[in-house]
């Protein structure tokens, strides 16, 4: 059966999409989907092209049941860049790579070729790079001198991220360098 542009379409309005900051959104198993709607014999191959230095890199093919491709897509993820990729970076990145072929292959494109899980993902980074706040800042100062942590302390824990002293700290490290002082004082 030959599939046309419509029938595209067709599985396109059968997606349901995610708002994010007033746009929408097509996740990625809403794809896949609507995908299998049209090719249930079609492939979804996905090929693991770096993961050094904690870096991830995947690359992903969508075949029909003929095996021509219809579209491919890669992704790159940070190990620890954000909170799911503490732990599930690699799942993370194979996720989008999918997500971005099928968005070349025509399936969720009606608002974006980016996924929801990417979108979400790049909000979360550029909100991750963001100095914390005042108050945080404040907070941090206070609990190390109520429980009289050490210059020497304070300097090697910061140092261990890359900051020389609290008013550097990014939300990414904030709850990893609270952690870090709480064991400290639990000795």
């Amino acid at each position: 059966m030959e599939i046309k542009f419509e029938d595209i379409q067709k599985a396109n309005e059968t997606i349901k999409t995610t708002d994010i900051k007033g746009k929408e959104y097509a996740e990625v198993n809403q794809r896949i989907k609507a995908f299998r709607m049209l090719y249930p014999q079609g492939s979804i191959e996905t090929e693991l092209l770096n993961n050094e230095n904690e870096i991830c890199i995947f690359k992903a093919t969508i075949k029909n049941e003929e095996g021509r491709i219809l579209g491919t897509g890669t992704a790159y993820e940070k190990e620890g860049s954000s909170f799911i990729n503490k732990t599930s970076y690699i799942e993370n990145c194979e996720t989008s790579a999918v997500g971005r072929a099928l968005g070349m292959a025509g399936f969720g494109i009606d608002t974006s070729v980016a996924s929801f899980e990417e979108v979400a993902n790049a909000i979360q980074q550029q909100d991750s790079d963001k100095l914390i706040t005042k108050t945080q800042e404040e907070a941090l100062d206070k609990a190390i001198e109520n429980r009289k942590i050490e210059d020497e302390t304070v300097e090697k824990v910061l140092e261990k991220y890359g900051y020389t002293s609290t008013k550097e700290i990014k939300m990414k490290d904030y709850m990893s360098i609270v952690n870090d002082f709480q064991k400290l004082v639990q000795k």
